[in-house]
């Protein structure tokens, strides 16, 4: 019998799929480091065949060449994909064997067009599961509009696509296939995914709104409806996944290097060396090297990079908790940031100890909040998305999402004090750091963000308690 592990990812909400039948295994989209699919492959006693590519990512690295490398195995990609490398292009609808069972290429352009779903035959010669990639996920479809330029199409032109490849192709499957999608809930390759990872076709075919549209037309308009601009590393590693990349053991050794306080001093100006803190936001409210940016690894560490850092050749210093070196480099390379010229050795307490200056944020607690607060002239910034803040804030509370800080910062005037908060205290940090590092010091951020200030006597606004006043 054959045998699917579905290997997800939190902090990229991705799933990679490991595949064995009789001696034989499959990856579908792996991630840029290959061990834990070369363990898996070793504990199997089975030999990899094949590769799999829905699409060239934009939100990761996959790690199709190196793990090529080491298996020998033969990396496929759908029709139209036209890699830089050595790859299988695949006709749509042809099978590849994996021991007993069979995978098809199914063609499915609309989120990029080289995209592909893969339909895995089993042993019976009956189609069981569906590696949809970003074409389907649950509960919606991939967005068309990351792929215009390379396309040169419009977003409505690839949405198109997408609803002739969806209705033509895919709901004329079997609804007791298996959908197992490139993505989950937190992706930004989507915007409304179940939290759910695996589901029958049948249940998406019911629930799915994007699968549940009477037009064409209607269909076009559902999916484009209220898409974000994309973060900006997407481009680059779309780029990184169809030409190459540097080995990973390569990038991973450059950034285990252990630099003394003097030295990332130097590295820092000399190389113009970003340096990158990755400790919660609590400790590094407390003390932390002045200009460094707070970017937690509990929590969604590389896409908040990728937003954030946006240049992925930019030079890296590292301040991480003890042990967490490796783990930083790796996340870091999964979203295509290979610069990482080392690390602080000893992490905080060895700057401290070596003399130098520290920095350290404003930060105090939703009930020093609510005591301090006065509605009537404070000014509060919501750094949340627009959907939770339209959800419930502060009144008057200024909505600019962390995500858009490069074109709100220059709007803040230096002279007026604002208070600071995000849902937890991640994303303040996150930006309270940028603003410091940029100049801006004249602001409180909140510790426990709104779901602290929720529970003051802060009044908040509530999208469904004013809808009832309304009436």
């Amino acid at each position: 019998m054959h045998k699917i592990e579905q290997i997800y990812t939190g902090c990229l909400a991705q799933g990679a799929y490991y595949i064995t039948s009789n001696g034989e295994a499959a990856i579908i989209d792996p991630l840029r480091e290959t061990k834990p699919y070369i363990d898996r492959l070793q504990r199997d006693e089975v030999q990899l065949k094949y590769i799999f590519e829905t699409h060239f990512h934009a939100d990761f690295v996959s790690g199709h060449l190196d793990l090529s490398q080491k298996t020998d195995a033969s990396i496929v990609y759908g029709p139209t994909a036209q890699p830089t490398f050595e790859a299988i292009q695949a006709k749509d609808g042809e099978k590849f064997q994996v021991g007993d069972i069979s995978i098809q290429v199914i063609h499915t352009p609309g989120h990029t067009l080289e995209s592909s779903c893969f339909l895995l035959w089993d042993e019976n010669g009956q189609p069981t599961a569906l590696f949809s990639g970003d074409t389907l996920f649950l509960g919606d479809v991939g967005r068309p509009d990351l792929a215009q330029k390379a396309a040169n199409m419009t977003q409505e032109q690839l949405a198109g696509l997408l609803y002739d490849s969806l209705y033509n192709k895919i709901l004329h499957l079997p609804d007791d296939v298996t959908v197992y999608p490139a993505h989950g809930a937190g992706s930004a390759c989507g915007k409304n995914m179940m939290k759910e990872t695996i589901d029958s076709l049948g249940n998406q075919k019911k629930m799915n709104y994007a699968l549940n549209q009477p037009s064409k037309e209607a269909f076009i308009e559902a999916v484009t409806d209220g898409l974000l601009p994309p973060p900006g590393y997407f481009g680059m590693n779309v780029a990184m996944n169809k030409t190459g990349y540097a080995n990973f053991d390569t990038v991973l050794q450059k950034g285990l290097r252990a630099l003394s306080p003097d030295e990332v001093e130097v590295a820092a100006e000399s190389l113009h060396a970003l340096i990158l803190d990755t400790r919660n936001n609590d400790n590094f409210s407390k003390a932390f090297i002045p200009q460094s940016i707070n970017i937690g690894l509990k929590g969604d560490f590389a896409p908040w990079v990728g937003a954030m850092v946006v240049d992925t050749q930019q030079p890296l210093i590292l301040v991480t908790d003890e042990g967490q070196e490796a783990e930083t480099i790796t996340r870091l390379a999964r979203v295509g940031f290979d610069n990482t010229i080392g690390y602080l050795k000893g992490g905080m307490a060895a700057w401290i100890a070596a003399g130098k200056a520290t920095d350290s944020v404003n930060r105090i607690s939703a009930d020093t909040f609510a005591q301090q607060f006065n509605a009537e002239k404070d000014v509060v910034i919501d750094v949340r998305k627009e959907s939770e803040y339209s959800a419930q804030h502060v009144p008057d509370a200024y909505s600019k999402p962390l995500a858009a800080i490069n074109e709100w910062i220059k709007d803040i005037t230096p002279s007026q004090h604002f208070y600071l908060h995000c849902a937890g205290g991640y994303r303040s940090m996150i930006a309270a750091s940028i603003l410091q590092a940029r100049g801006y010091r004249n602001f409180t951020e909140i510790g426990g963000g709104f779901a602290a200030i929720e529970k003051t006597n802060v009044p908040t606004t509530d999208f469904v308690c004013q809808s009832k006043l309304t009436h």
